[in-house]
C-alpha cells in the first residue's frame, strides 16, 4: 500500500513539474545595444559649391624712353567641386583629423583695361581662369553626439590660366600680339564648418574657406617685343568659397556589445 502511496505521488509531481515547464515561454538573451557613434574612422565623399576671388594685377612696359602700364583687378567667380578623403579621431568631445580634397572649378574673368604712358592710346585684354583646386588639412572641432563643429586650415593648390592681347597700334608690339600662361600655385588656406551624421555611416556638411594662392609674376609679349622693351605682370590671386557635402565613414573599429549580468 505504501508503495503504490509512493510511486503516485512521485507521478503527480513529475506531470506537475512538466506542465509547469510546458507553460513557461523560452527564455532568449537580450539583443546587443545598438553601436555607439563615434566620428573616428576614414570617410569619403563629394562636395560642391561656389567659389568667387580677385586677381590683382598689374603689367607695366617700358624702354629707355617710353612706358605703358595697365590695372586690370578682375574679379573671378564659377563653381566648384570634387572629392574629398580623410581620417578622423574622437577623443572625449574633441574631433581631430586631416582631410585632402580635390576640386574642379569653372572660375573665369575676361575684362579690358586701358594702357596709360607716354605711347600712344590703347588697351590690353586679359583673361583668368582656373581650372583645378586642391588642398591637404588639418581639422580641430568639438563633437556634440552627432553634430560636429570644426576649424580647418592648412595647404592649397590651384591650376591657374592667364591670357593678355595686347590693343596698342605700335611699332614695338605689334597689335593682336597675345601671350598665354599656365602655373600651379601654391598657398594657404583656412575656414571652418559644421557637419551633422545623419546615421553611423553617413553625414551632411557646409564649409566655407578663404585661400591665399601669393604672388607671382609673368612676362607677357616677351617674343614680340621690339626696341629694348620689356614687360611684367604681378597677380596676386586671393578666393572665397562655401561648399555643401556629404561624406561615408568606414567602420573600421565597432566596440564590442555589452552583455548584461542578472
Amino acid at each position: 500500500m505504501s508503495r503504490k502511496l509512493l510511486l503516485a505521488s512521485a507521478g503527480a509531481i513529475a506531470l506537475t513539474g512538466s506542465a509547469a515547464m510546458a507553460a513557461e515561454p523560452p527564455v532568449y538573451p537580450p539583443p546587443p545595444p545598438p553601436p555607439i557613434f563615434t566620428w573616428t574612422g576614414a570617410y569619403l565623399g563629394g562636395q560642391i559649391g561656389y567659389a568667387w576671388g580677385t586677381n590683382n594685377a598689374s603689367l607695366f612696359a617700358n624702354n629707355s624712353t617710353h612706358f605703358a602700364d595697365s590695372t586690370f583687378d578682375s574679379n573671378l567667380g564659377g563653381v566648384i567641386g570634387g572629392a574629398h578623403v580623410g581620417y578622423n579621431l574622437q577623443i572625449n568631445q574633441w574631433v581631430v583629423g586631416l582631410e585632402g580634397t580635390v576640386d574642379g572649378t569653372s572660375l573665369s574673368q575676361t575684362l579690358v583695361a586701358p594702357f596709360s604712358g607716354n605711347i600712344p592710346a590703347g588697351s590690353v585684354a586679359t583673361e583668368a581662369s582656373s581650372d583645378i583646386q586642391g588642398s591637404i588639412r588639418g581639422r580641430v572641432g568639438v563633437a556634440f553626439d552627432r553634430a560636429l563643429i570644426y576649424a580647418t586650415g592648412g595647404v592649397a593648390v590651384g591650376g591657374f590660366n592667364a591670357t593678355f592681347s595686347n590693343g596698342i597700334a605700335e611699332k614695338f608690339l605689334p597689335v593682336g600680339s597675345t601671350s598665354v600662361f599656365s602655373s600651379t600655385r601654391v598657398g594657404w588656406t583656412v575656414g571652418g564648418g559644421i557637419e551633422y551624421a545623419i546615421t553611423n555611416n553617413w553625414s551632411v556638411g557646409a564649409e566655407y574657406r578663404y585661400t591665399d594662392f601669393g604672388t607671382f609674376t609673368d612676362s607677357p609679349f616677351a617674343d614680340s617685343f621690339t626696341g629694348g622693351w620689356v614687360a611684367t605682370a604681378n597677380h596676386h590671386i586671393t578666393q572665397n568659397q562655401v561648399q555643401v557635402g556629404f561624406s561615408y565613414k568606414f567602420d573600421l573599429y565597432t566596440p564590442p556589445p555589452i552583455i548584461a549580468k542578472y
